[in-house]
């Protein structure tokens, strides 16, 4: 929790300026109550994938956490209305079933799961944890849909400030309150809040030079990260489960982007025939 309110300065603080210089309404009328909303639904996201990457490998943790866009359609047919056609539901079955290859659950796999590479983990918690992250990050992405008139610095300060209150409280509650220990502790803090700054504003800026679908494709490489720096930093092998998982996720993230790109195309582009049945 206080990890996440570390990540949340670092989005608010660098935005205030950017929303004094626009010179745009903080609090616009008539959009408050989604901005509180989608502003709860992304802490509660983080907090919680932030607690899968402390209970179960890295990789594993991110191809869950990282499935978001296979969810999106599923959930903006239920709350926009948007149709969700045969190939996002191939998409969230094939997520579905590299989740239950990442997670490995002993009653369907028995109890000879793999092994574990650290024993601090608790992979059903952080499995779980993961996977109602994705369902938060994926309400999350309706939410920003439902506001994309508004400018991205009036959604990063509400969303930070109200993320900020939110997890100091929790802090504070559950007698979490502490300042990092000084040396690498504080560094890794402000590389922390400063990455995630780095980030939400690329990935807005990608979005307005880009179509959606192939920028979905681009962030699907986070997962071949993730076992990198797996291997890199903690010397973790991932198992053949994951390794499968983590394929089917992949394949599943890339087919959502590629749909997007394809429908977003012209229909006499040359591109679009080429990707053929994903443009119908």
């Amino acid at each position: 929790m206080q990890l996440a309110m570390f990540r949340f300065i670092g989005v608010l603080l660098p935005t205030i300026p950017i929303v004094i210089y626009t010179e745009q309404p903080v609090f616009p009328q008539g959009k408050r109550l989604l901005l509180a909303l989608r502003s709860i639904v992304g802490t509660f996201g983080l907090m919680l994938s932030f607690y899968a990457f402390r209970n179960m490998p890295l990789a594993d943790a991110s191809v869950i956490v990282f499935s978001v866009p296979v969810f999106v359609a599923l959930f903006a047919r239920v709350f926009l209305k948007e149709p969700c056609g045969i190939w996002n539901t191939i998409s969230i079955i094939l997520t579905l079933i590299g989740v239950i290859l990442i997670t490995h659950p002993p009653f369907l796999f028995g109890d000879d799961s793999p092994t574990e590479h650290n024993e601090n983990y608790n992979s059903l918690r952080g499995a779980v944890a993961a996977f109602i992250s994705t369902i938060f990050g994926a309400n999350a992405y309706v939410l920003l849909r439902v506001l994309k008139g508004l400018h991205f610095s009036v959604i990063m300060t509400n969303f930070g400030a109200y993320a900020i209150v939110q997890t100091l409280f929790y802090s504070f509650v559950f007698g979490l309150l502490c300042m990092p220990n000084c040396g690498t502790e504080r560094f890794l803090v402000v590389c922390l809040a400063l990455f995630s700054y780095l980030g939400q504003i690329l990935l807005t800026m990608s979005l307005q030079m880009e179509q959606a679908g192939p920028v979905a494709i681009a962030r699907s490489a986070d997962i071949v990260f993730a076992f990198l720096w797996q291997v890199m930093f903690f010397n973790e092998i991932p198992s053949k489960f994951s390794v499968c998982g983590a394929i089917l996720v992949l394949s599943s993230v890339m087919l959502v982007g590629l749909r997007k790109w394809a429908l977003a195309l012209p229909k006499d582009s040359q591109l679009r025939n080429k990707l053929g049945v994903l443009a119908r």
